[in-house]
């Protein structure tokens, strides 16, 4: 550190991210005092502080933000048992929302242990047949469309997806000219540095009073990075998979 830095102090445990620049799979990277950087809580350990960022940061800035979501209003999340999915429901809640999440039959108790409200098993049910109408639709993991989002979201409902496609971009585009039901995306790692450190102690914030937990599957040493991003490319995980770097190359946990 340099001798100007007056945040934090050597041996200080800390969080954040690098977005949109990439590189934190290095063993060491520089980032500003200023940056989108936070203490760890004691309480938490390594590999929970890790789990933080990628599922809440990216959920934030389309719940929160895009969304603008209420208290009382009803969201639809696809893909809830995910990173982004399964901290898009705990954010919901913290919100005020009611929450129906879609997952495979495997995750349905996890759901509802993380506060959904109603759980649609894919499996067993379609979505767009569930009777049910949502004021936001947020697909955390790219599987559905705007057209088929329609037929669940309420007149001025939103539809929010993580995946960038030209159909998306273009539905966005129409939809914001137009009165009703409108398709957004939100491009979270290029949000303002400040909107990010504000996201951090707003996940610190609720970390510390309980309202929040990472869902971490598994976590492979530096070693097996090779392995631990061909089980993420399965799709079957649930919640975020971490690279320990203090662990030797032994099997995940």
């Amino acid at each position: 550190m340099g001798q100007a830095i007056t945040k934090f102090k050597v041996g200080d445990r800390v969080f954040g991210t690098a977005a949109p620049k990439v590189g934190a799979h290095a063993e060491y990277i520089s980032l500003p005092e200023d940056g989108a950087i936070a203490p760890i809580p004691k309480d938490m350990d390594d590999i929970e502080a890790v789990a933080l960022h990628p599922g809440a940061m990216t959920a934030l800035p389309f719940i929160q933000g895009a969304a603008n979501i209420q208290p009382g209003q009803k969201i639809l999340v696809i893909g809830a048992s995910g990173s982004i999915g399964s901290s898009a429901v705990q954010l919901a809640k913290h919100f005020g929302a009611n929450v129906t999440g879609v997952c495979s039959t495997a995750n349905v108790d996890m759901l509802k242990s993380l506060g959904a409200d109603h759980v649609i098993d894919y499996k067993k049910t379609d979505f767009t047949n569930s009777g049910e109408h949502y004021d936001i639709v947020f697909d955390t993991v790219g599987k559905s469309s705007f057209s088929e989002a329609k037929r669940v979201l309420k007149p001025q409902g939103i539809y929010l997806t993580t995946v960038i496609s030209r159909s998306i971009l273009l539905q966005m585009l129409w939809t914001s000219l137009l009165g009703g039901k409108k398709a957004q995306i939100v491009f979270a790692g290029l949000r303002p540095v400040e909107e990010k450190k504000s996201y951090l102690a707003l996940l610190l914030d609720l970390v510390k009073s309980g309202k929040y937990k990472p869902v971490v599957d598994r976590s492979y040493s530096f070693a097996q990075i090779a392995e631990a991003h061909r089980y993420v490319e399965t799709g079957r995980k649930k919640g975020t998979v971490v690279i320990d770097v203090n662990r030797k190359a032994t099997s995940h946990t």
